[in-house]
């Protein structure tokens, strides 16, 4: 395919007759077109920049208040050093604006302040779903709407009425984290660590305490800049399999077998979801349609790259960008989304990926692997960043991929659940989500469009710019978008497919071709990619991948038990560990603390002396009752982490501020290298009334995964789908003789029906 050059608004050329000027009207149109465009989304980002600093307020309230104010006391107001150049009415109609505008202020900082303090209060979340205490109903009911004000909140409304992270006390730290331990270790390393903790709480704590306080009233989150940086963005490892994680397709609809099609709905959706989020529509994430969370996480999702550094890496982020990039076969291209004027359809997408999949060109020298440098040690990438690719044609392609609202992968593999080979297929799939090739994915961009050669397709996202719910949320929107919602209840034009899989809708005749990026990479930085390609292929082939759908019994079956069905699937994973290893581990639960402004994460210890009892009791026919208080205990560590009681995010910044001041503290050292053997992430499905799997049980997802976090152990991701299904993610590394994913995946399986026996409840 040749390249496709983009017109010039303008040509000349000098003769002795003078300037020949020439214009090109369909150039000039397009800059015009591009322009209002971009006026229109300053405009839009104005207006709802405007709306959310006065929330609760609203244009209604305004009128109202400044109404009521000068019906009553304007009359009064009058300025005797106006008098020579305003007239008295205009005196009192401009002293009645101000004041009233004022009194209006005031009523939203108060009413924003109030609303703040209720969002304080979580006594709520200790009341069993469904039976609320009337003091829980007035305050979720009455009192939140009431300070919710009238006015329909978008996506990030709420954000300057969301309460700050509270900074835990340490003597609350200490004993919470004496008792996760306990479990773990035996008596006289329990009283080591009681000797250690005493000595921390008394020598060092009250002072690396008081510069934690200073920050949380400086700072709107005393937790997440620092869990950014330090977490993500200083660490040097790779971030493919270490950081990255991956999310799967529709495990048994099939769209469409036609890899372009299913690229041009796809990238459509996901970008109308871009323009719906930008423009604030989207509404905001309620936990009972009341309680609002922190919505900070989105604005980095598309528009992002980590760039990276000799000591740490950046997050880049541009405000608008109007094209993606797409990788196939070892070449870049940069695709245009927008063209007169406005979006691409689904079918013109399909015609640009058409013309990227028939393009025959050879890669340029270093080009097919360039990718790999996103996949190895951090320092030679930006070591090769700067030597190789920040001047010239170089700098202008990697400009083009780090900026691009997202990446785009072709793939040559097929990938699909096979039903008569589930676990290698499932397997297949997820590591090629997760690492691929280790040079078909561009694991600096915020997450990377997998389509596959039979229309299957997938993500794989970058950890740092935000947490697996705020991708998830995209995911579930898009599947719904381009399935479910457009093709059944939907305009049938712009979405959904024609009899032989093209997008609905027509080529555009006229619509300039992709652009084939430039290189020239040098031999020294081809060497650079091949050894950065070895760490990666190394650390690829290193992980082993077992997934579960298991269909036996769902949540609706582990409700019947009066049991959370987190809960009863975290004590499972404990009795599954304890039969894989013959002992228990320190165990890490990702939880959100998004009820508090800026909030990310926090870890629930999921290990408990209450699970522990449980399972060693369960060998000789444990009581139900053993179940459920461990059960309980879990959800109450839950609670604890999500309104920000947790232990480990606050010994971390602990720890941190003890560097900065160069305090060497045996606790926190001792405490902040202890491995997570067991690292677990439950995917929400935050949209379930999009999916009716009672009507449609083919709109099945089978979730998503990341690799495991020690290498002795074990990483599990696991969904919750509808009543009757749990998909579990198990990963861990080969190297490792402590660990077998499909084994360990076996002992899951056991675990939960055994569980499930203890109650007699018929399958």
């Amino acid at each position: 395919m040749a390249e496709a050059h983009q017109a010039v608004a303008f040509q000349f050329t000098v003769s002795p007759d003078g300037i020949d000027l020439q214009l090109s009207h369909e150039a000039l149109r397009q800059v015009y077109l591009s322009g209002l465009h971009s006026w229109k989304k300053r405009f839009i980002r104005f207006r709802n920049g405007i709306m959310n600093g006065v929330y609760p307020g609203s244009a209604p309230g305004f009128v109202v208040v400044l109404a009521g104010y000068m019906g009553r006391f304007a009359c009064s107001f009058v300025s005797p050093g106006c008098s020579n150049y305003m007239s008295l009415e205009t005196q009192r109609r401009v002293g009645g604006i101000l004041v009233g505008t004022g009194l209006w202020v005031a009523i939203i900082y108060t009413m924003r302040n109030v609303l703040k303090f209720l969002l304080s209060w979580h006594g709520w979340m200790s009341e069993r779903h469904g039976a609320a205490t009337w003091k829980s109903r007035v305050w979720l009911v009455r009192i939140i709407r009431i300070f919710s004000g009238i006015q329909t909140p978008t996506l990030c409304s709420f954000q300057t009425s969301l309460p700050n992270l509270p900074v835990p006390s340490v003597k609350d730290t200490m004993t919470r984290y004496l008792e996760s331990v306990r479990p773990l270790l035996e008596e006289k390393e329990y009283k080591r660590m009681e000797v250690l903790t005493l000595d921390f709480q008394k020598n060092y704590a009250p002072k690396l305490q008081w510069y934690l306080r200073l920050k949380s009233l400086w700072a709107t989150n005393y937790v997440s800049d620092w869990w950014e940086e330090y977490i993500y963005l200083r660490s040097r490892n790779p971030i493919m399999v270490n950081s990255n994680y991956y999310v799967m397709d529709f495990l048994y609809v099939f769209p469409t077998q036609r890899q372009a099609a299913r690229a041009g709905n796809a990238i459509h959706s996901i970008m109308l979801y871009r323009k719906k989020l930008d423009r604030a529509e989207i509404k905001p994430f309620l936990l009972q349609n009341t309680i609002p969370m922190c919505s900070s996480q989105y604005e980095r999702m598309f528009n992002t790259s980590r760039v990276p550094g000799i000591d740490s890496d950046t997050l880049q982020h541009v405000s608008n960008s109007r094209h993606i990039a797409v990788y196939h076969r070892g070449r870049y291209f940069k695709v245009g989304m927008f063209y007169d004027g406005r979006l691409l359809l689904p079918r013109e997408i399909e015609q640009q990926m058409e013309r990227i999949l028939a393009d025959t060109s050879e890669p340029q020298p270093g080009e097919e692997k360039l990718a790999a440098l996103t996949a190895g040690d951090r320092v030679p990438w930006a070591c090769a960043r700067d030597a190789y690719l920040r001047l010239g044609k170089n700098r202008q392609s990697l400009d083009a991929v780090e900026k691009a609202a997202f990446f785009v992968t072709l793939d040559d593999t097929e990938q699909r659940h096979d039903p008569n080979n589930p676990v290698e297929s499932l397997r297949r799939y997820a590591k090629s989500l997760l690492h691929g090739n280790c040079y078909d994915r561009w694991f600096d961009k915020s997450f990377n469009l997998i389509v596959y050669k039979n229309g299957t397709m997938g993500l794989n996202a970058e950890h740092s710019w935000a947490d697996a719910p705020i991708i998830g949320h995209l995911w579930e929107a898009f599947l719904w978008l381009c399935f479910f919602f457009h093709v059944l209840f939907m305009d049938p034009v712009k979405l959904g497919y024609t009899s032989d899989g093209h997008c609905k809708g027509q080529p555009h005749r006229s619509l300039p071709g992709p652009q084939r990026l430039q290189w020239s990479i040098p031999s020294e930085c081809q060497s650079m990619i091949d050894n950065s390609l070895a760490v990666a292929q190394a650390l690829a082939d290193d992980v082993d991948i077992h997934i579960i759908p298991f269909e036996d019994f769902g949540k609706g079956l582990i409700k019947k038990c009066k049991t959370s069905p987190d809960a009863f699937i975290q004590i499972a994973l404990q009795l599954a560990y304890f039969r894989d290893k013959g002992k228990f581990c320190l165990t890490y639960e990702a939880s959100m603390t998004r009820l508090f402004r800026e909030g990310r994460t926090e870890t629930v210890r999921s290990c408990t002396m209450e699970t522990c009892a449980f399972v060693r009791a369960i060998r000789e026919g444990a009581f139900t009752n053993l179940l459920q208080t461990a059960a309980k205990k879990h959800q109450q560590m839950y609670r604890m982490a999500m309104t920000g009681k947790g232990i480990d995010r606050h010994l971390f910044c602990l720890y941190l501020v003890s560097k900065y001041l160069q305090l060497d503290s045996p606790f926190l050292k001792e405490v902040l290298s202890e491995p997570w053997r067991l690292s677990t992430s439950q995917t929400p499905l935050q949209q379930p009334e999009l999916f009716d799997l009672v009507r449609h049980p083919e709109l099945v997802s089978s979730g998503g995964g990341f690799g495991p976090v020690a290498d002795d152990g074990y990483g599990v991701a696991y969904i919750i789908v509808g009543e009757n299904l749990i998909n579990f993610h198990i990963s861990c590394k080969r190297s490792s003789p402590e660990t077998d994913s499909h084994r360990f995946g076996n002992h899951i399986r056991q675990a939960m029906l055994d569980m499930l026996d203890l109650f007699q409840l018929p399958l």
